[in-house]
């Protein structure tokens, strides 16, 4: 996934920036520097009221802290960690009661939540609510449905060497965990892993993205009005902040964004040993068999490239592979539907979400301008920055070597590459970083089969495009530099969760065979146990005393 802050994680508690933001607390003046942008820190819970400011824009020189530095943060950690070794966050009935506040929150506030995503990223109404509102609606109703059984211990079977005994994996919480969330989905990519880490008995911090500052705000507020305050907190901010954070010891840290900053996190990870789930992303290959419906796979991959929140998503169809014969009628096809969809003037249509803003409005306009791709334009091609705008845009063959072809696009662009067999797009696909998701269309069996084992990818949909996240029975997760780690379903309440190995024995049945000194025949009687234990020889092999001795 592409996410790029500018100027990001430079020294956490200090910035040399030509405009800061100046106000004034109940403590005195503060200064808060920041380059693009103006963002707003705010906490819930018990930080304390004067971490709350208004700030106005003035022009100077010099050397500041941020209002949310280490130590702050240091503090806030300490206060979750208090609440979760107090073990409120572990029964059921707390997890059920923060479940159905995040659920109650969802159904009253779908009006600000679909006009904080529309100011963010000009979403459409009804893509809003398909895919923020309505996946973080349902997967909160799956935990709520499921969370009984999922905090069941598993019972398992045990080896003739512990006879008699029993056995099971018991679920436990991590403890507290920090979840970093990104922009282009910024409700449902929060909410989701706060849902897994709460149903799964944790005490979180929630840091959204602050590119989606509409959607950050929201939810601080919604959070501190709805959740519980000393348990789950939202920090808003940017690099400062992020950094700040960063720099707690975490049980567990979930990261969504791109592989650059994933590692950034993994390194701060490391540091005390934190375990990560990294989403991130990478280049989603489509490929496309001469013995498909045209009409069908067109609309499919349009709905997976531009209905798709404009491409800006991390399981967008970032290329097409298919042979030259196809290829032709194909594009014909493709551009038929995103006129039917889009209209014929793609610039007016408001069927579409905008670009971010400008950074990554430019990088896409470098890609297309680049001198090797933009004599490859086939459709579209039209922008506007002043609306954050970029048609869909369709390039043929462009070079493999070129930028738009080595890097995530995130947008609105589609390049089709063509190959003599259908076969040889697999090479070309696994030459490359592993991809969060690949695609096939086809009606040839084999070809399924042979792409289903010899394509890498953190997921996979066969004549269809990104519906894969929406069953929650499979995990959603990348492998490589697309991501480690998965989550959706129970797999995001196994995300945050240790499965604790416990082992009941009796003292019945005690051998003192099993102890020093080691006789011959007692070495003898070892051997001969272990032996019928490796072959899993059937239990009447035991021969036992009436004291129950082996």
């Amino acid at each position: 996934m592409m996410i790029v802050s500018p100027g990001l994680f430079k020294h956490p508690s200090r910035c040399f920036r030509s405009y800061s933001i100046v106000g004034v607390g109940l403590l005195g003046t503060f200064t808060y520097c920041h380059k693009y942008k103006i963002n707003r820190v705010s906490f819930s819970s018990f930080i304390p009221s004067y971490y709350h400011c208004r700030a106005t824009l003035s022009t100077m020189m010099e050397e500041v802290k941020p209002e949310f530095d280490s130590d702050k943060a240091a503090v806030l950690v300490n206060e979750l960690r208090k609440t979760f070794n107090s073990g409120k966050t572990k029964s059921y009935e707390w997890r059920i009661s923060q479940l159905e506040s995040i659920s109650k929150m969802i159904d009253e506030k779908e009006k600000e939540i679909v006009e904080a995503l529309r100011k963010d990223l000009s979403k459409p109404e009804l893509e809003a609510f398909l895919s923020e509102i309505l996946m973080a609606r349902s997967s909160c109703k799956l935990a709520l449905k499921e969370l009984k059984q999922w905090m069941m211990p598993q019972k398992v079977e045990t080896s003739l060497a512990t006879y008699p005994s029993s056995a099971e994996i018991v679920a436990e919480p991590l403890g507290v965990v920090l979840v970093i969330s990104t922009w282009n989905f910024p409700f449902s990519l929060s909410l989701d892993p706060v849902i897994g880490a709460i149903a799964a008995g944790n005490a979180v911090v929630l840091k959204p993205s602050e590119i989606a500052s509409a959607t950050s705000s929201l939810l601080s507020r919604l959070v501190g009005e709805y959740m519980d305050k000393s348990a789950i907190i939202v920090v808003e901010g940017a690099v400062a902040e992020t950094s700040a954070l960063l720099e707690q010891k975490w049980d567990k840290i979930f990261f969504t964004g791109g592989a650059r900053v994933g590692r950034i996190v993994m390194a701060a990870a490391a540091k005390n040993l934190t375990p990560v789930t990294l989403e991130l992303g990478g280049k989603c290959p489509a490929v496309v068999d001469s013995n498909v419906n045209l009409q069908v796979t067109s609309r499919r991959i349009v709905a997976g490239k531009w209905v798709c929140n404009n491409g800006q998503a991390c399981i967008s169809v970032d290329y097409i592979i298919t042979t030259k014969e196809l290829a032709p009628k194909l594009i014909a096809t493709l551009v038929s539907v995103v006129e039917e969809i889009f209209g014929k003037d793609l610039m007016e249509s408001k069927e579409r979400s905008r670009i971010i803003n400008s950074f990554h409005f430019k990088r896409l306009v470098n890609l297309l301008e680049e001198d090797k791709v933009s004599n490859k334009i086939v459709f579209g091609g039209q922008r506007e920055e002043s609306q954050l705008q970029i048609a869909p845009t369709i390039l043929l063959d462009v070079p493999e070597d070129s930028m738009i072809m080595q890097e995530e696009i995130f947008g609105p662009l589609l390049p089709i590459i063509t190959v003599e067999r259908l076969e040889d797009s697999f090479a070309m696909i696994n030459r490359k970083p592993k991809p969060l998701a690949a695609y096939l269309f086809s009606d040839d069996e084999q070809i399924k089969r042979k792409f289903v084992q010899n394509i890498y990818a953190g997921g996979m949909a066969i004549n269809d495009t990104i519906l894969q996240v929406t069953v929650p029975t499979l995990p959603f997760g990348g492998v490589g530099e697309s991501g480690m780690g998965s989550y959706h379903g129970k797999f995001s309440f196994d995300a945050f969760s240790h499965k604790k190995a416990v082992l009941y024995r009796s003292f019945a049945g005690d051998s003192p065979t099993r102890y020093p000194p080691y006789t011959p025949g007692k070495k003898k009687q070892i051997k001969a146990l272990l032996s019928v234990c490796i072959q899993d020889e059937p239990f009447w092999y035991l021969q036992r005393t009436e004291n129950g001795r082996i």
